[in-house]
């Protein structure tokens, strides 16, 4: 539609008041020539047609000119465009002032137009020229009466001669005698049979048409008047020849009975003496028609000047007004580059100019606003960014609690959805995982005490494990509600404080290692003296006193040495081999190394063939297996039907690419209070031993790149959960020759 008005706009605006002006008087000069182009025969063939078509063009373009100005006046007052209202008013005011007295003039002008035309014409000589033709026309129907009746005799006759000679005969004595110019008989089938003419010349008579020989298979009697070639006029009359003999076919008689001359000559005097009048009368209707277009052009150009000068005069008043209408709207709906022209210097112009300038302060300060919120937003890019990539978890509070953000590595930390509890309170995150109820609650805390700055160290009682949170908090400024609230920042230092705790014991054990080990050879070596020297010389009870004290100190030396031993092995650094490994081999040779061991009533594998190659040290993977073997063989003891279950399978939750290796045991699981701690030093059930075989166990696989975590097995029983690397050579294990997937017993 846009596109289509465009045009229609443009040409409107083309056709100025002067054009417009021109054009009509164009228009209104070829109305006035229909005039003498009606009265004159010649110029109304040649110029009528053209005139007209002029007029109805010119009628046509000032019509849709006008109407295209007025569409676009009501269309602006129905969608209240400023000044259009105005506008309307002024137009129908105008308008209403030219039509009206136009209107009456060209009402009376009209009917004593046409009155005065009526006069020009006697209407009782119209009445006479048309009873001159009926009266020839009831003439000429009596003579075709009369012929018809006479020929209607004639066929009788004709039927009742059968010679063939006697017809001939018949027909030129009937011809004669009836003042016909020829008679002919006909078959049905258009053969003659006999004739009979006036003209010697003519050898055949004239056929009947097919419209006679219709007529007289009906039975019925055909009569029509002909013109002649000479200007005269003759009756063809055909009626049936019906014969009273049966068999006898029905035929066709055909009388050509020739008018007088007078009868021609008076019928064309009366009918072209009509014919003038009726042409007479026909100009006087164009010729009325031509005074009342005339009329109605003028009257019509008339009101269409005056009403396109009182909408031109009325746009030109309005149109800054509604420049004004406009440009505010453009305003409003966020064009501030807009600038309306400036046509005058009076009051109205000086409200335009000031317009222009008010827009060029709102572009000002609304481009100074789209910098800052381009700079806000790139800032927010940047911070989550930032957030994103950070090693530690981000949470941002509203102030009454409220979780509002927060960054992925707070999921991965904390094992929990955080887009759940969104807009929800941080308390419900500890009422849903209770695990997590400690960090709640600390939050909840500081929060409440609305303190400004806080540093907390949290432990949370994972199923892995526990785990320490360092957690800060600090409260933002109140600007403004939005940015009022907490940021909460925690970091999981389980690693760092074990690996605090793993340099602590390996100082301790240097330390054992320097200032206990050098003093226990000395005293092993007197005892082993004073034993050899006096146990001899000695009798009795004092003899049995010495050697169960020198044995005593011997055996306790060397239990601290052991001590000692294992504490130096755990400070030292893992001299590790990796190799590419096939995992599955190595458990089947742990399990043969302890089959024998009473301990374990069922040794069950189950290993997955499609898991790839693995890069440790075997040896390192084998202290950590049997330390497990005999761990879960000293748990089981007592324990009927003990079970040790050893599984392999491609690791699925892990982001690398690893191989998981469950050990699997039926006793009665690891005491939940040391799940956390199960691995650090000196941290055992039992009641012999060092307790730093798992320690030492996690530190060989940790050193290879894998992690270690235990956990109790819900159906009963403890549960060691390795993870351990995939070598490059991910070609699957497959299986392994003498190697099946068993359960075993004693």
């Amino acid at each position: 539609m846009a596109r289509m008005a465009r045009p229609i706009m443009n040409f409107r605006r083309a056709l100025r008041p002067g054009p417009a002006i021109g054009l009509s008087i164009i228009f209104l000069a070829a109305s006035l020539l229909l005039t003498p182009a009606v009265e004159n025969k010649g110029l109304l063939g040649d110029f009528y047609g053209g005139l007209v078509a002029l007029n109805i063009i010119g009628i046509v373009i000032m019509t849709t000119l006008t109407a295209i100005n007025v569409y676009r006046l009501i269309r602006q007052f129905r969608a209240q465009v400023l000044g259009a209202r105005l506008a309307l008013r002024f137009v129908v005011i105008f308008a209403l002032l030219a039509i009206i007295p136009l209107s009456l003039v060209y009402y009376f002008s009209v009917y004593f137009l046409s009155r005065g035309v009526d006069s020009w014409f006697d209407v009782r000589i119209e009445q006479a020229l048309d009873d001159a033709l009926l009266l020839g026309q009831t003439s000429l129907e009596a003579t075709k009466t009369d012929v018809v009746i006479r020929l209607q005799r004639d066929a009788a006759q004709v039927a009742q001669t059968t010679s063939p000679f006697g017809i001939i005969k018949l027909l030129e004595d009937l011809r004669g005698e009836g003042d016909f110019s020829e008679m002919s008989l006909h078959s049905l089938s258009g053969r003659v049979i006999a004739s009979s003419s006036s003209d010697a010349i003519s050898l055949t008579p004239s056929a009947p048409d097919d419209t006679v020989f219709a007529r007289i298979r009906q039975r019925k009697t055909y009569a029509q008047v002909e013109p002649l070639f000479d200007g005269g006029l003759q009756l063809r009359i055909a009626v049936p020849v019906i014969s009273d003999r049966m068999g006898d076919p029905v035929r066709l008689l055909q009388g050509l009975y020739p008018l007088p001359l007078r009868y021609s000559r008076l019928g064309e005097s009366v009918q072209s003496a009509s014919d003038e009048y009726n042409r007479l009368k026909f100009l006087r209707q164009p010729l009325k028609l031509n005074f009342v277009i005339t009329l109605t052009l003028v009257t019509l150009m008339t009101a269409l000047i005056a009403l396109w000068l009182a909408i031109y005069s009325t746009r030109r008043l309005v149109a800054p007004l509604r420049e004004l209408a406009e440009g505010t709207r453009a305003v409003a709906s966020g064009n501030y580059l807009k600038q309306l022209p400036v046509h005058s210097g009076d009051e109205l112009g000086v409200l335009v100019s000031s317009f222009n300038q008010m827009t060029n302060q709102i572009r000002l300060a609304q481009e100074a606003t789209a910098d800052s919120q381009q700079q806000t937003e790139a800032q927010r890019t940047y911070l989550e960014t930032v957030l994103t990539h950070l090693s530690s978890g981000v949470l941002s509070l509203a102030k009454d609690g409220t979780l509002r953000t927060h960054n992925t590595i707070a999921e991965s930390i904390l094992a929990v959805d955080l887009t759940a509890f969104e807009q929800r309170p941080i308390t419900t995150l500890g009422d849903t995982h209770s695990q997590l109820a400690p960090l709640s609650s600390a939050i909840t805390r500081h929060t409440q005490h609305n303190d400004q700055d806080w540093q907390d160290q949290i432990v949370l009682a994972s199923p892995y494990g526990r785990q320490t949170l360092i957690c800060r908090g600090t409260r933002l400024p109140e600007t403004t509600e939005t940015l009022s609230g907490y940021v909460i920042v925690f970091d999981d230092v389980s690693a760092l404080i074990r690996a605090q705790r793993d340099a602590a014991w390996g100082e301790v054990a240097r330390r054992l290692a320097h200032e206990i080990k050098n003093p226990l050879t000395p005293i092993q070596l007197s005892a082993e003296r004073i034993r050899a020297k006096y146990l001899k010389h000695l009798a009795g009870d004092d003899q049995a006193t010495l050697d169960r004290a020198t044995r005593t100190i011997i055996a306790q030396v060397d239990l601290m040495k052991a001590l000692v031993n294992a504490f130096s092995h755990y400070a030292q650094p893992m001299q590790l081999k990796p190799v590419t490994t096939e995992l599955n081999r190595l458990l089947q040779d742990i399990i043969e190394l302890h089959r024998q061991n009473k301990k374990i009533n069922t040794f069950e594998l189950d290993l997955d063939d499609t898991v790839p190659l693995v890069h440790i040290d075997p040896a390192g993977i084998r202290q950590v297996l049997n330390n497990l073997v005999i761990n879960a063989a000293d748990a089981m003891v007592g324990i009927p039907n003990g079970r040790l279950t050893l599984r392999t399978h491609q690791a699925t939750r892990s982001k690398d690419r690893s191989v998981t290796l469950e050990v699997r045991d039926t006793g009665p699981g690891f005491p939940q209070e040391l799940l956390g701690s199960i691995f650090d030093p000196y941290v055992t059930t039992k009641t012999k031993g060092t307790g730093l075989g798992l320690a030492i166990a996690r530190r060989i696989i940790e050193e290879q790149g894998g992690s270690i975590q235990a956990e109790n097995d819900p159906a009963g029983g403890a549960l060691v959960i390795i993870q351990l690397p995939v070598s490059l050579d991910t070609k699957p294990t497959g299986p392994l020759e003498g190697i099946t997937n068993t359960a075993s017993s004693h």
